[in-house]
């Protein structure tokens, strides 16, 4: 009874009701949301969730082009590409860094150096999950080991790849250069524009210096594209879709590889420099410079120690001597400035100075001595260059005032590089009232005229300034630029010579008659070079040239056994041959040679020896 009274039924029914129907809203709405939810994510984002669906299994991977090669002349190959393995770690993959490097170690060992290029790679890498090159050429046992226990190693992969290989090794290391990794530099220009950021996705080397370089564009190539389907580990499972790479161009360089090994055998212990360039076309056939170092230690990464041996050396092997090695040019300038007396008519074939071994300026109580302490009598132009009389060129160059001497050599190039793609050509000084000036050290003296006459004072060449103006007057005056680049891909280049006006001068017979001159100094009963007469296979014009390194006293005599080897004179040899019709024209420098006829002029005969029997056989 009291249940009856105190239970109320007809409320109970209708708060069960009323909870039903809140309950089965809420059921209703969660459904409606649901199906709301899944409509948007699977129809609205369809597109967006396949991507990243895809994204996760289906990767797009940049190929790599195959660098293009590099040949000389005749074919042979001075630059290639060779197989390599490279053992790679992807540093997101890997659970334990260190306990992974310690792994590899005992597998297939892992060195300081190795360690030390591993993070410096790291540290500038492009983009995540990058891999990362901990060792290189792996042999096919540490292939096999790491194969072997490729389960225990995620995130660690061996990668097959080309790697950039000169066969020469350091004959050749200064006019090729060398590709080496991209390193935050490199990246920093890479990543200003688009274009160089596609083309590179996929590279890890650049060219750095020389023709590398200089030929980067052409030589790359450009990037290719696939699309792989991987599993969850990241290890791939097929390609579903691949574009191929272009290949770079091949390279034909004007460099001839027989000369140029000739150069590094004959200055082999010895610091100078060897141009030579084929008068006709302007090309480079030798480009050497002494002593060398080997490039493919650069390709995969030198370590600090040898790049420190080399820096540090004092015989700079490094520093390209042939291109930016600046020395005064000493006699060799003799046969330019006794045509610039001829053109501004302070000089005649005819006219003599009187040498008593010394030249005096007016009013001025120096005496500029001659080489040859006696003098050599009474001399004539021609006689003045078989037998390098400085007297004579004293005379002339301060009868012809420098503001007539400088543009007239400045024709054949001297003070400016005139190469067309030697990037690392500096210009040297042709110093004029203007320069002096420029650069601090007062107004013009005659004295200074004097010293410019024998080619010392402040003028400065580099043996391919020499080598080009000595190109430049074997052929008369017409210009031809020096350049290395001979073909693309076998398509022969032609490069436009620009404004470079030739050089005409008032008598053209002026030539041939300095042409006889320097014959003369190889032929000649008292030629400075006549020690070649005993293997002159081939008619040679030629000068000698010895340039002061330290300055000697006015009564003090030259004494090459009281001065350290460093402080010695350098030797110059300019030369060309035939003289008929020149074919080759060269400069060779030997640093602290002292006499140019025992030690530069012989290495100029061989490789002029060498071309033209060479040509004929």
């Amino acid at each position: 009874m009291w249940e009856q009274s105190i239970r109320d039924k007809a409320y109970e029914r209708r708060l069960f009701r009323a909870r039903a129907i809140v309950a089965a809203v809420l059921v209703v709405s969660a459904l409606l949301t649901l199906a709301w939810r899944m409509t948007y994510l699977q129809v609205t984002l369809h597109e967006k969730y396949q991507d990243l669906s895809e994204n996760n299994r289906v990767k797009i991977r940049p190929i790599a082009p195959n660098r293009g090669l590099i040949y000389d002349r005749n074919g042979v190959l001075l630059a290639e590409n060779i197989p390599a393995y490279s053992l790679t770690l992807v540093p997101e993959k890997v659970d334990n860094l260190q306990e992974t490097l310690a792994f590899l170690d005992e597998l297939v060992g892992v060195s300081e150096r190795d360690l030390e290029q591993f993070e410096k790679r790291s540290s500038y890498r492009r983009r995540p999950y990058e891999p990362v090159v901990l060792r290189q050429r792996l042999s096919e046992e540490e292939i096999a080991a790491i194969m072997v226990n490729r389960f225990y190693l995620p995130g660690v992969d061996v990668e097959a790849q080309l790697i950039r290989h000169y066969p020469h090794g350091d004959a050749f290391a200064h006019v090729l250069g060398y590709v080496g990794r991209i390193n935050q530099r490199d990246q920093e220009r890479i990543e200003d524009d688009e274009e160089s950021q596609r083309r590179y996705s996929a590279t890890s080397h650049i060219g750095k210096t020389g023709i590398e370089r200089r030929y980067e564009d052409i030589l790359h190539g450009d990037v290719g594209y696939e699309r792989i389907e991987t599993n969850a580990r990241g290890r791939l499972l097929r390609t579903m879709q691949r574009e191929n790479p272009k290949p770079g161009t091949d390279l034909t360089l004007h460099l001839d590889s027989r000369l140029q090994l000739l150069a590094a055998e004959l200055l082999e212990g010895r610091r100078g420099a060897v141009v030579a360039i084929e008068v006709e076309t302007g090309g480079i056939l030798t480009l050497y410079s002494n002593p060398g170092y080997d490039p493919n230690a650069f390709v995969t990464g030198i370590s600090f120690d040898d790049y420190e041996a080399l820096t540090s050396s004092l015989d700079k092997p490094l520093f390209d001597r042939a291109t930016r090695g600046t020395y005064p040019p000493a006699s060799t300038l003799k046969p330019f400035v006794g045509l610039a007396a001829l053109e501004a008519g302070s000089t005649t074939w005819n006219y003599k100075v009187r040498d008593p071994g010394w030249f005096q300026l007016e009013n001025d109580d120096r005496f500029y001595r001659d080489w040859k302490r006696e003098g050599h009598g009474v001399v004539d132009l021609e006689m003045a260059v078989v037998e390098s009389c400085d007297t004579y060129f004293y005379d002339v160059a301060v009868k012809t005032g420098i503001d007539d001497l400088t543009p007239f050599l400045g024709q054949f190039g001297f003070g400016r590089d005139m190469s067309i793609d030697v990037i690392s050509a500096v210009s040297g000084i042709l110093p004029d009232r203007e320069w002096k000036r420029a650069t601090g050290r007062g107004p013009w003296y005659p004295g200074d005229t004097v010293n410019l006459g024998i080619g010392q004072g402040f003028m400065a060449v580099t043996p391919l300034q020499l080598a080009t103006a000595t190109a430049v007057l074997a052929n008369k005056g017409k210009w031809e630029v020096p350049r290395l680049l001979a073909a693309e891909d076998n398509v022969p280049t032609e490069f436009p010579h620009g404004d470079i006006p030739d050089i005409t001068l008032n008598d053209p017979s002026d030539w041939d008659r300095m042409f006889t001159a320097m014959d003369h100094v190889i032929t000649g009963r008292h030629g400075t070079a006549r020690a070649l007469r005993a293997n002159l296979d081939f008619p040679i014009a030629g000068k000698t040239g010895t340039a002061q390194v330290v300055g000697i006293e006015q009564d003090a005599e030259y004494d090459s056994e009281a001065l350290q080897e460093r402080l010695r004179d350098h030797a110059w040899f300019m030369a060309f041959s035939p003289i008929e019709k020149p074919q080759i024209a060269i400069a060779v420098i030997v640093e602290n040679g002292e006499s140019s006829g025992r030690t530069a002029a012989p290495i100029a005969q061989s490789i002029i020896n060498e071309y033209l029997g060479g040509a004929e056989g």
